[in-house]
């Protein structure tokens, strides 16, 4: 993030009078609302262009391939929220997203500036697999994890990257990001020593980047996707609740590992 010395705010996403609305110079109900999907409109938000569609079928088919993937880490805090306040959905939903980070969502954006750290080595003169390598052990000695590859359930490679692979090619989307990835999968095991096979964080940018998303908006992806599946499981635990039952299941787990004042008996 770069801070400027600009004083006045200024934007060019929208603006209105009390007859229009503005975005991105379109009239919104006359020009938008009813001619874009939601997809298209909101690759028309990021970067200013409607998108052809090649980019909206990739855009569309990252959004659907990580808008849920069962009572994960987000689910469980924004199920856990809405029961404790049932009138908060807006806090439930913000409960989940805030979890977005290097391990849960935020790796895609982590992914994706790693494929264009190997992409400048290769623009250098480097091989693909040997700029991979390079990269994968500058992360490796740095001690960083390696983003987009490894899943804890999907030990063979994550059933959505060959999906979303398959669209970007049907689409004709340019595939350099996707070669990229494959090779830092070839390397991985000499470098790290164990295989760790392609996941849905690392298919997202590899494809995105394809057909021209802005590298700075790939978190935004996985944020709008995952907002969309809070919204259902929300839904779901207002009519059947389970936030408590997540609750009490993780107290009966714990193992607590401190020090008892002398008489303290644990409950049974």
């Amino acid at each position: 993030m770069i801070i400027g010395k600009e004083t006045v705010p200024r934007t060019a996403i929208s603006t209105s009078n009390s007859e229009t609305i503005i975005v991105r110079g379109k009239d919104l109900s006359k020009e938008l609302i009813g001619k874009l999907s939601f997809t298209e409109y909101f690759y028309f938000l990021v970067t200013g262009r409607r998108p052809s569609a090649a980019q909206t079928a990739v855009v569309d088919a990252t959004l659907v391939a990580i808008a849920d993937h069962g009572l994960v880490p987000s689910v469980q805090a924004s199920r856990m929220t809405l029961a404790a306040a049932p009138d908060a959905m807006q806090g439930a939903v913000a409960a989940g997203i805030l979890g977005c980070g290097s391990v849960i969502l935020g790796a895609s954006e982590n992914a994706g500036r790693m494929f264009t750290e190997i992409r400048a080595l290769v623009e250098q003169g480097q091989t693909v697999d040997a700029a991979a390598a390079a990269v994968v052990k500058a992360y490796r000695d740095a001690k960083r994890a390696i983003p987009g590859y490894g899943h804890p359930q999907h030990k063979d490679r994550d059933p959505r990257v060959q999906a979303l692979f398959d669209v970007a090619r049907e689409q004709g989307a340019d595939l350099t990001y996707i070669h990229l990835a494959d090779a830092v999968e070839r390397v991985i095991p000499d470098v790290v020593g164990k295989p760790l096979k392609l996941n849905v964080s690392a298919a997202i940018p590899a494809v995105l980047l394809g057909v021209g998303f802005p590298l700075d908006a790939l978190r935004g992806v996985p944020i709008l996707a995952r907002t969309g599946g809070l919204i259902a499981h929300l839904c779901e635990e207002l009519s059947h609740s389970i936030g408590f039952a997540l609750s009490h299941q993780a107290t009966r787990e714990v193992v607590y590992t401190g020090e008892l004042p002398a008489g303290f008996k644990t409950a049974q």
